[in-house]
């Protein structure tokens, strides 16, 4: 009888890749990882994408796998290289997004002895992933890298760490592969409990002022289809955190707009003010409810529906938790609202209905629309009139996300792509580039600010070399513009550090990178500059609208007040 193969370990990384279907990675090399790059250079079925910097690495694995039902890899290497990443790892823990992170580290026998370029990766990075691994035997490897991928994209998602030595991918053993994952200590529940269930859904049913507050967990779960059929069915009004964005249709009458600091008048008001809130894969974050206290005086029976028990009551007292999946969860609550003759009050839905449109007839988010300046609002609404709807857009931080999440109407999920629990500067663009690998033929669109772009900019070289048609909208007001915002509300105007001085010329920059330059300065340049750079499907284009240096985001809940104390304007302060 033949021998068994043995395979290195850097080996068997790729082997394990290619059995997970992984057809993208994006990474740095680095000494410690050298022999996983010998091993990926001498196979053609994982496919590495060389960033210019760690950080962008793992936002472009994050955003691969959020425009995707795929699970998004970055390869980095032990010391900086890992430390590089911690902020890309930690965009995605906190908004829940699986991916596989490998790092490199210094060999076993000189682990802790302060080795060229050792870090404590599992110590650093144990608070900002699901689960992290140190593999110190080759023979664990296989089924160590099963685990991660399984621990990634089952429960409540997030990324996993695999931490493997130098001397660990040198050596050699048998491939075996497991064909599933089995452990004990790690059983996440999917299936809701009938009771509860069947409990919430008479609540439901019996609502006078039902509101449905929805947050990024329903995309993750891919529920956005029994999500609508879900709203349309009770035909009560439906909210998408900024997480859950498209995850029921913007362009719907029953959407009453995103809830939040910079939520909706009447998303806010709703939420504020119905008797039964349905809480489906949200977890009431400080943005969205605002002064927990503050939303806990008005009287509503609160229904959480969320994948992970930590989550529920954590900020908020809930009268019907239910664990489970989130399209685990909507499937059965469809069908027993099928079968029950109870059907919601009409008439009680009506008034209702008439409450919300004398909110909605606020119109709090308007702007000025015959301005000689720039306004992003205007350019963002662009956007959405020529992509009609259909582009991915991803962004960075600040008040052009806002903007990008009230006036681009996404009326599908995975098409936005943002840092929402962690806000991450220099997020949209490596965000985009990832999007675009997944997407090769979409149109893909990173709404950034001048600060925001430049935390980044350097992967505008990996754009270049992958010939990713990346469109940049840079709303450009020469400030750090959510930092002059608070300035202004909060700390009497007095901008200090928020302006930014000494700003480059993106024409020329981008062009300095290989790709198209464009500067927009006045309002009826808008469409043609946008429509022209979506013509160039094969080039990357930089747009720098010169907009509005004192606009503002409305409305705005300030830090510590309740849900409904909004600023509509500036007049208000």
């Amino acid at each position: 009888m033949p021998a068994q193969q043995e395979f290195t370990g850097a080996e068997i990384v790729v082997k394990c890749l290619q059995e997970e279907g992984i057809e993208h990675v994006f990474g740095y090399p680095g000494g410690a990882v050298l022999y996983i790059y010998d091993a990926l250079f001498n196979q053609d079925k994982v496919k590495h994408i060389l960033v210019r910097h760690e950080q962008a690495a793992v936002h472009a694995a994050d955003a691969y796998s959020r425009s995707s039902e795929k699970i998004g890899v970055a390869l980095v290497t032990s010391g900086p290289g890992l430390t590089n990443a911690v902020t890309g790892i930690a965009t995605a823990y906190m908004d829940s997004i699986p991916m596989v992170v490998l790092s490199g580290q210094v060999p076993t026998h000189a682990i802790g002895l302060d080795a060229f370029q050792e870090c404590d990766t599992v110590g650093i990075t144990r608070p900002i992933v699901k689960h992290n691994f140190l593999v110190k035997d080759v023979k664990d490897l296989a089924a160590t890298i099963k685990k991660a991928f399984y621990i990634a994209k089952t429960g409540r998602p997030g990324p996993v760490l695999v931490d493997i030595p130098k001397d660990v991918t040198a050596k050699k053993t048998i491939f075996a592969y497991p064909a599933d994952v089995d452990m004990r200590s790690y059983k996440p529940v999917v299936k809701g409990h009938t009771g509860q269930i069947k409990k919430a859904v008479q609540m439901i049913l019996g609502a006078k002022r039902p509101m449905i507050y929805t947050g990024g967990g329903v995309i993750l779960a891919n529920a956005s289809k029994e999500l609508t059929q879900f709203v349309d069915k009770l035909g009560y009004p439906c909210t998408n955190t900024l997480m859950g964005l498209g995850a029921y249709k913007a362009t719907d009458k029953k959407f009453v707009g995103m809830p939040g600091m910079h939520g909706t008048y009447e998303a806010n008001h709703a939420m504020q003010n119905c008797d039964v809130l349905v809480a489906i894969g949200a977890r009431f974050d400080d943005r969205v409810i605002g002064n927990p206290a503050d939303f806990a005086r008005h009287q509503r029976q609160i229904i959480h529906i969320d994948v992970d028990p930590s989550s529920i009551s954590k900020r908020v007292k809930v009268d019907v938790p239910i664990v489970g999946d989130v399209k685990d969860v909507l499937i059965e609550m469809l069908k027993l609202i099928d079968a029950d003759a109870a059907k919601p009050d009409a008439k009680a839905l009506a008034d209702w209905w008439k409450q919300i449109e004398e909110w909605r007839s606020k119109d709090c988010l308007q702007y000025d629309r015959k301005s000689d300046k720039i306004k992003p609002q205007f350019v963002v609404e662009k956007l959405w009139e020529i992509t009609k709807g259909d582009a991915f857009v991803t962004s960075d931080v600040g008040q052009h996300q806002m903007w990008a999440a009230q006036f681009y109407k996404f009326d599908a999920p995975r098409r936005w792509i943002n840092s929402g629990g962690l806000g991450t500067m220099g997020f949209g663009l490596p965000a985009a580039m990832g999007v675009q690998m997944v997407h090769p033929d979409a149109t893909v669109a990173c709404i950034t600010g001048e600060a925001s772009i430049q935390m980044c900019i350097q992967e505008l070289s990996t754009c270049k070399q992958y010939r990713l048609p990346v469109k940049v909208l840079n709303l450009n007001n020469g400030y750090l513009g959510m930092v002059r915002q608070w300035q202004q509300i909060e700390y009497g105007s007095r901008y200090s550090e928020s302006y930014v001085d000494a700003l480059p010329d993106f024409v020329k920059l981008a062009e300095a990178y290989g790709h198209v330059g464009m500067q927009i300065t006045k309002p009826s340049d808008v469409e043609g500059a946008i429509r022209e750079a979506i013509k160039l499907k094969d080039r990357c284009v930089f747009m720098d609208f010169l907009t509005d240096p004192k606009e503002n985001v409305w409305p705005m809940v300030q830090a510590g007040k309740g849900l409904t104390s909004m600023l509509l304007s500036s007049e208000e302060l």
